[in-house]
């Protein structure tokens, strides 16, 4: 691979995660271009894991901005063969590839070294914190939700790197759930998001499946609201936490669509229940800069 051929890749490859795609020539040349980085990087071991981790969060992260601009799944994932392949051509030992390592670690330094950063989505935000001195429980990767009075976060919690998928509700009438229960898009019945409105406005309740096409995560654990947990002011709440397994199944969801939570209480009745919802967004981005301080 020739240097006049490699360096503009290495130019756009620079932007930092978040980053607008008007930054690049397109959302999907972003894509690409962090991709064969992330590719030559791998197989020629350019980078420490630092580096590499910071790279192939950015590289999640341009991904998801390409779907939210309405590129189609398929184009991407040819992208990535193409990047591939051409990663595969470079010659490791080439000055072009060295002098690219090079102007990627200088670019993703800074970023490995940050402690906290925010994901922005459409309706959602994911807020990331590295910090690795918690003693007590706090949020690591959290969004926050509003229904009416009620309030809710979800995410992942813990302390110096254990984490679990949590969500903790505080209640203006000061009800307490019994259960919780994670609903998300079966990605067996439905390969592809339900997601009628690409314009990013439609609400995150028409951005979870029918129930057909769903399946749910009960919680595994219940408690009550820690301080640090509990959405800002709440004196009172329930934390629940789901197990390991939802993460991995929130990880593989498409950015655009949105999961619910589902609080459970009993009446004289029956069941009573009240949800949130969460925008997917770029979750996996934030699991892959919060694992990239781990290293």
């Amino acid at each position: 691979m020739r240097a006049q051929t490699l360096l503009p890749i290495v130019i756009s490859a620079l932007v930092f995660a978040g980053a607008p795609p008007a930054l690049a020539d397109s959302a999907s040349e972003l894509y690409y271009e962090r991709a064969v980085m992330s590719a030559a990087g791998a197989r020629c071991g350019l980078f420490s894991p630092e580096i590499a981790a910071a790279l192939a969060a950015s590289q999640i992260q341009a991904r998801n901005t390409a779907l939210r601009a309405g590129l189609p799944s398929g184009e991407l994932d040819a992208a990535l063969g193409r990047a591939n392949a051409r990663a595969a051509a470079a010659p490791c030992q080439g000055q072009d590839i060295k002098l690219a390592a090079d102007r990627v670690r200088q670019a993703f330094k800074a970023y490995a070294g940050l402690r906290a950063m925010t994901f922005p989505g459409d309706q959602g935000d994911w807020r990331a914190s590295r910090d690795e001195t918690q003693i007590y429980n706090a949020w690591r990767l959290t969004q926050a939700a509003q229904t009416g009075a009620d309030r809710a976060m979800f995410g992942l919690a813990g302390r110096q790197g254990r984490d679990s998928l949590t969500a903790a509700a505080a209640f203006a009438d000061g009800a307490t759930p019994y259960a919780a229960r994670l609903v998300l898009r079966d990605r067996g019945r439905a390969p592809t998001a339900y997601i009628a409105d690409l314009s990013g406005k439609a609400p995150l309740q028409a951005r979870v499946p029918p129930q057909t096409a769903t399946y749910t995560i009960l919680a595994e654990a219940r408690g009550p609201g820690e301080p640090a947990l509990l959405p800002p002011g709440a004196r009172t709440g329930t934390v629940f936490r789901f197990p390991d397994s939802a993460v991995t199944a929130l990880n593989a969801l498409d950015p655009r669509e949105a999961i619910r939570v589902d609080f459970v209480f009993a009446g004289s009745g029956g069941d009573r229940v009240r949800r949130s919802y969460f925008e997917v967004g770029d979750f996996s981005a934030g699991l892959a800069f919060l694992r990239a301080g781990q290293r």
